[in-house]
């Protein structure tokens, strides 16, 4: 479905999963990437480590693309099997629940995320996340029941993505407060507690050996969170309400265009789309609400309505999140327009409880009509076009070009040998040059299985600065530094390099070295080295700025002061 961009990242980690350096409560370095010293990744961020460790498994069986596959469809699956659970035991009737569950499986933000983001497609968890909070503020007969559900949805969820858990902290809190402010049922307040104690435990116990290595660790962090992310990423209200520019329906496309052109800041615009549907229950939800209130009931509206006034409070754009992330620097959560996700599932497990109930006086065959109509308008408007033929070629041509290439690598070079990687890029979140995009220097790492890459080693590390400082070098000095290094090849990305590569590869020429394996349209060009017998490590030539460094935006990479204690 995608082989460019923030997907290769994730094939990536079932990649080093399948290899045995991607497992929960190892030494996470990745030996076949940041050659010679492998990528230590111990510092890095490790959501779902235990299901990319699963992952990593049945890859070495079914083949990585296979298994990516066959993970992004349980993630859909998952979704909707969860949210009909959680409708029928709220008494929907099973129609309603069906229609629900794939509309909330099928929705945008599903697709949008797709396997670039393959941890916030893993959103089987919300349905059941807000069912437990509505257990914990209410009901008796059910929270004695479905206590430990509440608990394996706590534990769900620190493993999962530390966003949907975060969230998950806030509303059972809200729970919390709201049986404390009620009716103080003891039971109630001892399991919401235990839920979020549960979860916190699980998601420490995980992220300990990363907390510790960091603790360790006096070098800069390799993900860097500052305010103006929290101001990007926002949940932007309107958002929620404008269709993306490739809708299949003209009428509805204009509107996502319109916002292309007109919006400052957009940045993942599309993702929080709730979808016709959505935005239908939305608008039941809100209309219930000022219903109630007109009849002075204001007092009676449930927790789940207080719930996305919370969501909407928090997350948009102005908000208490930037509130937090000014003042308490709380920016680690900075993509706060990932919680329309909660939203959604709010809105549409209210309509189709709240349909249930209204449609039940009226015949059967009306109630089940009326959730087809809406079940294949709401999947109308919700699922992407496919795939054009020409745009499913090219992705293939990628892929196959790659195998390709992999295929070239092991047949002319040892097992363990070294490739060198141009441009020097660093890892994660760097921006690439020329036209290159982010994690293209992982391709030739998924098509090879035992040759080592220079890609891949932690940005702002001093173990890195080596590559930088030769990038720089004169084309004859590099490659004598590269081969008594030990490394046996020279890969190179014309996408990334000035004039196409083709001035590099004159200079090379010159030196006496020559493409020995071209990819598709020359994009990827291997050179064959001539690698020491006897190779000795490199060494940056000069010091790394570590904790404690501002660094001189637009200056040199040399950071210019430190306002305390710095390394």
């Amino acid at each position: 479905l995608s082989y460019a961009g923030d997907a290769l990242e994730t094939f990536a980690r079932i990649k080093a999963a399948a290899e045995g350096d991607w497992l929960p409560f190892q030494t996470h370095l990745i030996t076949r990437l940041g050659a010679p010293f492998g990528a230590n990744w111990n510092t890095y961020a490790e959501a779902d480590l235990p299901l990319f460790a699963v992952l990593g498994g049945l890859s070495r069986y079914l083949g990585m693309f296979a298994t990516a596959n066959l993970a992004l469809l349980g993630a859909h699956l998952a979704a909707a099997l969860a949210f009909y659970g959680v409708a029928r035991l709220l008494r929907a009737r099973i129609e309603w629940a069906l229609a629900g569950a794939a509309l909330y499986a099928c929705s945008n933000y599903f697709f949008f995320r797709s396997f670039a983001h393959f941890s916030l497609v893993l959103a089987w968890t919300v349905p059941l996340a807000l069912l437990a909070t509505w257990l914990v503020a209410g009901g008796q007969r059910l929270l004695a029941r479905h206590r430990w559900l509440i608990f394996g949805t706590a534990l769900a969820l620190g493993m999962g993505s530390p966003y949907y858990l975060f969230a998950f902290l806030q509303l059972m809190a809200l729970a919390w407060l709201w049986q404390v402010l009620g009716t103080r049922r003891r039971e109630n307040l001892v399991v919401g507690a235990e839920a979020i104690g549960l979860a916190l435990a699980v998601f420490v116990v995980l992220n300990a050996p990363q907390w510790l290595a960091r603790l360790r660790d006096q070098q800069l962090d390799p993900i860097v969170r500052d305010y103006r992310g929290t101001e990007l990423y926002a949940l932007k209200p309107l958002e929620m309400l404008v269709p993306p520019a490739g809708h299949r329906a003209d009428w509805l496309a204009m509107f996502g265009r319109r916002y292309e052109r007109w919006s400052f800041g957009r940045i993942e615009g599309y993702s929080p789309y709730l979808g016709l549907a959505g935005i239908a229950s939305v608008v039941l939800r809100g209309g219930v609400a000022l219903r109630r209130a007109a009849a002075r009931r204001a007092a009676r509206l449930p927790a789940p309505f207080w719930q996305m006034i919370w969501i909407l409070l928090f997350a948009s754009i102005g908000g208490l999140g930037n509130v937090l992330a000014f003042f308490a620097r709380l920016q680690v959560f900075r993509a706060t327009n990932r919680f329309s996700v909660f939203i959604l599932a709010l809105a549409l497990i209210f309509a189709v409880l709240w349909l249930s109930r209204h449609l039940r006086r009226w015949p059967r065959w009306v109630s089940i009509a009326a959730a087809a109509l809406v079940l294949v308008a709401g999947l109308w408007d919700q699922v992407p076009v496919p795939l054009t033929p020409a745009q499913r070629a090219v992705v293939v041509e990628r892929v196959r070009g790659d195998q390709q290439m992999g295929r070239w690598l092991e047949s002319q070079l040892p097992a363990g040998a070294m490739v060198f990687q141009l441009p020097v890029l660093g890892f994660p979140e760097v921006p690439a040059p020329g036209t290159m995009r982010d994690y293209e220097h992982f391709r030739p790492f998924l098509a090879t299985s035992d040759l080592r890459f220079s890609y891949g080693a932690l940005k702002n590390r001093a173990r890195g600065k080596w590559q930088q400082e030769l990038e720089k070098l004169p084309v004859p000095d590099l490659v004598r530094e590269l081969e008594a290094a030990g490394f046996s090849a020279l890969y190179v990305n014309a996408r990334g390099l000035p004039g196409g590569a083709k001035p590099f590869l004159e200079k090379l020429a010159a030196a006496g070295y020559h493409p020995d394996f071209d990819g598709p349209k020359r994009v990827q060009t291997i050179v064959r080295l001539r690698p020491a017998g006897q190779p000795h490590l490199p060494l940056a030539r000069g010091p790394t700025g570590g904790r404690g460094w501002v660094n001189n935006v637009g200056g040199p990479d040399w950071p210019s002061r430190a306002e305390g204690p710095a390394w």
